[in-house]
């Protein structure tokens, strides 16, 4: 049996590097596909030690030509589009530019598939999110709940399902949504608020600032590991036919629980050392977001190893680990 190929877009991103790291774990060559101004950011890889591993080739989402060349030069079995634009508040100051990353860029990578006639032979992933519910209409949210954006963030990842939708049903393509709710791990970015949490926490307890501002900390989320999430994206692609899934853990927790657990493990009083600082806070907040994976569970086999103690303590320990480093 020959090897399999997969390009990665957004590989330099925490789902990027475990995602890579678990198609390399079942033989797969694997293309990362990253922007020429972040060829040097590659810690995320470096850590999970398997940057060596990848050819990285340069790519860009908002140029269709040049898109059209790493296809064509890579000749993928499967593609996975991560990339985008990914910070929910930075949307609403800078929505073209998102619509742009988060619309455009996977309805060219789509287009550029057609183009070159691949829509029988490669397997096309869009990276969902759980923000397109926004105003959540049913709790909890499934794959047949009526979406409501409340972000420029989540319109935009919302148009690239229906574009990933209508290209699978006008081309009979194999073309699949992840609808993805929050996943975090020791990879995730300091600006998120999970990652924020804890590194600056870890700053807290060794005394190197006195408290962590923070916004909305009623808001409630279902959270989960990455490395959960990337074997759900896998296992949808390994199926004879394409779907959209939800993945979720299915228990929902607020910002504050997740701040409190935190903080019984670095020994600290929350009260303390949380401040809420109003800037902090959406133009249009999403308040509370709980999946049901039903079908995931069912149909992919999929099962979740981690849960958000397992998760967190993960954090705390890898940040205390790297904690100046």
């Amino acid at each position: 049996m020959s090897r399999k190929t997969a390009l990665v877009t957004g590989i330099t991103g925490q789902d990027g590097a475990y995602l890579a790291q678990l198609l390399l774990d079942n033989g797969y060559k694997v293309y990362g596909a990253q922007r020429r101004n972040t060829g040097l950011s590659h810690w995320r890889l470096d850590r999970l030690g398997i940057t060596n591993d990848i050819e990285f080739v340069d790519f860009e989402l908002n140029e269709m030509t040049n898109i059209l060349r790493v296809l064509e030069s890579t000749g993928p079995d499967e593609i996975y589009n991560l990339a985008a634009q990914s910070f929910v508040h930075l949307s609403f100051e800078q929505p073209i530019y998102t619509s742009d990353c988060n619309y455009m860029g996977p309805s060219r990578i789509l287009e550029a598939m057609r183009t070159l006639y691949m829509e029988d032979d490669v397997k096309f992933y869009q990276a969902g999110t759980s923000e397109m519910f926004g105003s959540v209409r049913e709790i909890p949210q499934s794959e047949t709940t009526p979406f409501y954006p409340r972000s420029p963030y989540g319109v935009a990842k919302l148009a690239a399902y229906w574009m990933t939708v209508n290209y699978r049903e006008s081309y009979d393509m194999f073309a699949c949504n992840g609808i993805l709710f929050n996943h975090e791990s020791p990879l995730r970015g300091t600006e998120f608020v999970t990652r924020k949490l804890v590194h600056q926490l870890v700053k807290v307890k060794n005394g190197d600032q006195e408290y962590v501002e923070m916004g909305n900390m009623d808001a409630k989320r279902d959270w989960g590991h990455a490395k959960d999430y990337v074997e759900g994206m896998y296992l949808m692609m390994q199926q004879d036919e394409p779907g959209d899934y939800v993945l979720s853990m299915e228990q929902t927790h607020t910002v504050k629980e997740f701040a409190q657990i935190v903080c019984n493990h670095l020994y600290l009083d929350i009260d303390k050392v949380i401040k809420i600082n109003p800037k902090f806070i959406r133009p249009a907040e999403v308040d509370l977001l709980l999946g049901d994976s039903y079908k995931a569970r069912v149909d992919l086999e999929w099962s979740p190893k981690y849960t958000l103690d397992t998760l967190i303590e993960e954090m705390v320990t890898e940040e205390l680990k790297y904690y100046g480093s």
